[in-house]
């Protein structure tokens, strides 16, 4: 068992080393800076492109998205608001049926007297 932890000790020490050798190269350092240049350079010339070939961006299609909803909420409450509209314009509709019915009816008598 001493044997297996002096080994694992050793292996942890060597990746350790390694590791310590990595992140302390200025190669290492550089690459990277280069691969994240290189990243960089490569998303620009993406959205470069799909402007010219007038295509929209993945974030130029959220952005509709969320204004196609906030459109389809305002309609829906105008729809709502044009349901309550009828609604109120029928029950007037009825009243001033009832009163013209009650007026032609009171008045009836009156015509039938003379």
């Amino acid at each position: 068992m001493a044997d297996g932890d002096s080994l694992r000790a050793r292996s942890e020490q060597a990746i350790g080393e390694i590791a310590q050798a990595l992140i302390d190269s200025p190669h290492l350092h550089s690459a990277l800076q280069a691969a994240f240049g290189a990243r960089e350079k490569a998303i620009e010339a993406q959205q470069a492109a799909m402007s010219a070939l007038n295509l929209p961006s993945a974030s130029d299609v959220e952005r509709l998205e969320r204004r196609i909803r906030s459109f389809s909420q305002r309609l829906e409450d105008v729809e709502e608001q044009l349901d309550d509209l009828t609604r109120e314009i029928g029950g007037l509709r009825r009243k001033i049926a009832a009163k013209e019915a009650k007026a032609e009816s009171e008045a009836a008598p009156e015509s039938d007297a003379a």
